[in-house]
């Protein structure tokens, strides 16, 4: 069984921007959003996932992710999934040695900028860069499954 853990913030401005990568465009969307869990299909860069993760707004979650056909995504994500298809892009910026992904969302989510971090424990102590915002790992709204079904251009 795969373990998430997780933390969430909002962007507060663009200086992230001067020292991260050029980012990866992202297209996912959802069968199920759960409880008991939800099923996501991504299409990442020339990568296509399933994801199976349990819906919970905490900041661990069980998680299995599988490899698919590309072109098999691409048919659920125009099929079978539930609400919008969440469109971003995700760079990755290094600060004091931990990684943080940094999603600028598009589309229905246009304007919402998130950075998230992966940690080991959940109380691993990590620095925050100076670009970031306040913290909304327990907030359902900045959930991915939320966003498809109710995107942050309609709050």
């Amino acid at each position: 069984m795969g373990t998430e853990i997780e933390r969430k913030f909002l962007v507060k401005d663009g200086a992230w921007q001067a020292v991260a990568s050029s980012g990866i465009s992202i297209l996912q969307g959802y069968i199920c959003t759960g409880p008991p869990a939800a099923v996501r299909v991504r299409i990442a860069g020339d990568t296509a996932t399933v994801n199976l993760k349990r819906s919970t707004s905490g900041i661990t979650r069980e998680e299995f992710e599988y490899v698919i056909p590309p072109d098999d995504a691409a048919e659920m994500l125009g099929h079978l999934c539930e609400g919008h298809v969440i469109q971003k892009r995700r760079h990755t910026v290094a600060f004091n040695g931990s990684t943080w992904e940094v999603d600028v969302f598009e589309g229905a989510n246009q304007g919402l900028v998130v950075a998230e971090i992966e940690l080991e424990s959940e109380d691993q102590s990590f620095d925050k860069p100076p670009w970031l915002g306040d913290e909304v790992s327990g907030d359902p709204r900045y959930l991915n499954t939320s966003l498809s079904l109710h995107p942050y251009n309609e709050w």
